[in-house]
């Protein structure tokens, strides 16, 4: 069975895929009271990641602002989507707060109705400084639902940015990438494994490979799907691609590098083995501390290169949701409100734990004053926002997606071929995209 899908939008751009019109922004002045569920307790699901361990950190603000007790964990990202579909399966979660990534479970979660649609209590249930208007239109895209539920709201954007080693660069008098090109030719100058550095450093570990492929293939024009449905994973941009992702990792990486995710090439970098890396804009504070980082002062944030097709930072993002089969709904929504607020949207700014979706975060003069990484960061993340894109098709059933054709690439890496490898997961996974929506 064929169906349109729409090319890959410009998440800036996206305010006219929300369904916003009319909506009100706050309830009435003075109906709202932050103490209202007083003496109730709720449980909060968090993915493990800098926004998890900022809420945590700043968890006992919010309840002696409300007296309501927050029982949090943060679970690692894999684990996570395991627990929570399993709960929702069962018709009963032990959450009442889920955090969750909307490039994996968007459209999973939509198909179950696993949330609560927000809408009635925006109108009804908001806080005077709520302030809908505030939420930038790529978040809003990402938490708007096909059918116009808003089951969650969005709470970071997270552009993929270069992380390059400026020390390393001006040791060999090599400027900075401008174009695809540029990166591999800049990664073959840099790459040094007689003194322990390399040229690029990136994911190679199945599934979380797949997002530092796509961003390639964006930039080289590449769509997942045509008009008709029909994969494009294994066109001349999909290849193209694929060989850039291959010669980067293979002849320019670290060995091992099909184990890395990106928590190993973060450590490689900041240990100053990595010429660059090519990952989320969230991962920049420990490159920045002193304590963990032997590149302090050195490092370079930069808007993706340009491919020979378009300009295109992959971008991904988390939201906040209330679970449908919580008994404690209003005290959950006070929870994602404050959590999505202003103060907490300029304090992940402030420690650059990911890209606010707060409008206001931008302009917030204490929280720029504060900034824990350098000025550099903010510019690279707003340059990227610029050209946002999905980084992986927005389909239920993405991790399969990931799972497939991340072995694709392992395989390339192991001396693969890379076309035959591409073709094989294409036709794999036309089936799943077929069945799943039939």
């Amino acid at each position: 069975m064929t169906r349109s899908i729409p090319r890959p939008t410009n998440l800036q751009a996206a305010a006219g895929a929300t369904a916003l019109a009319g909506l009100p922004t706050s309830q009435a002045q003075g109906a709202f009271d932050w103490k209202r569920y007083s003496g109730q307790s709720i449980e909060v699901h968090l993915i493990k990641s800098p926004r998890g361990e900022l809420l945590q950190k700043y968890q006992k603000e919010f309840e002696e602002l409300t007296g309501i007790k927050v029982g949090a964990e943060q679970v690692p990202e894999q684990q996570s989507r395991q627990k929570t579909v399993i709960e929702f399966n069962s018709g009963k979660t032990s959450f009442d707060v889920v955090h969750l990534s909307y490039h994996v479970q968007k459209r999973q979660f939509a198909k179950g109705k696993w949330m609560e649609d927000l809408r009635s209590m925006f109108a009804n249930a908001a806080a005077p400084d709520f302030d809908l208007k505030d939420f930038s239109s790529g978040g809003m895209f990402y938490a708007t639902q096909s059918d116009g539920r808003i089951d969650s709201l969005p709470f970071n954007l997270d552009p993929w940015v270069l992380y390059w080693n400026k020390e390393l660069f001006a040791a060999k008098g090599v400027a900075y990438p401008t174009s695809y090109a540029d990166i591999v030719n800049a990664a073959k100058k840099l790459h040094d494994p007689a003194n322990g550095v390399v040229g690029f450093v990136g994911r190679g570990l199945k599934n979380a490979n797949v997002p530092l492929w796509t961003g390639f293939f964006l930039g080289f024009g590449g769509q997942f799907f045509d008009a008709a449905g029909k994969l494009l994973t294994d066109s001349p941009e999909a290849l193209a691609s694929a060989n850039m992702y291959r010669d980067l990792l293979k002849n320019t990486g670290p060995a091992g590098v099909a184990g890395y995710n990106w928590n190993e090439a973060q450590s490689l970098f900041l240990q100053g083995k990595a010429a660059m890396w090519i990952d989320g804009s969230g991962f920049a504070p420990p490159l920045e501390d002193a304590a963990k980082s032997k590149v302090v002062g050195k490092v370079g944030y930069g808007v993706m290169p340009t491919g020979p097709k378009l300009q295109v930072s992959p971008t991904f993002g988390d939201g906040i949701g209330v679970s449908a089969y919580s008994s404690k709904k209003g005290p959950a929504w006070y929870y994602i409100q404050w959590a999505t607020g202003k103060a907490m949207q300029a304090r992940m700014l402030a420690t650059a734990s990911g890209a606010p979706v707060r409008l206001s975060a931008y302009s917030n003069a204490e929280a720029i004053a504060n900034l824990k990484v350098p000025p550099e960061w903010l510019s690279a993340v707003a340059g990227s926002l610029k050209i946002a894109r999905p980084g992986l098709p927005i389909i239920e059933p993405v991790n399969e997606f990931r799972d497939v054709f991340g072995i694709a690439l392992s395989n390339m890496l192991s001396g693969g071929d890379v076309a035959a490898e591409l073709k094989k997961a294409t036709a794999d996974f036309a089936p799943v995209a077929a069945k799943a929506d039939a």
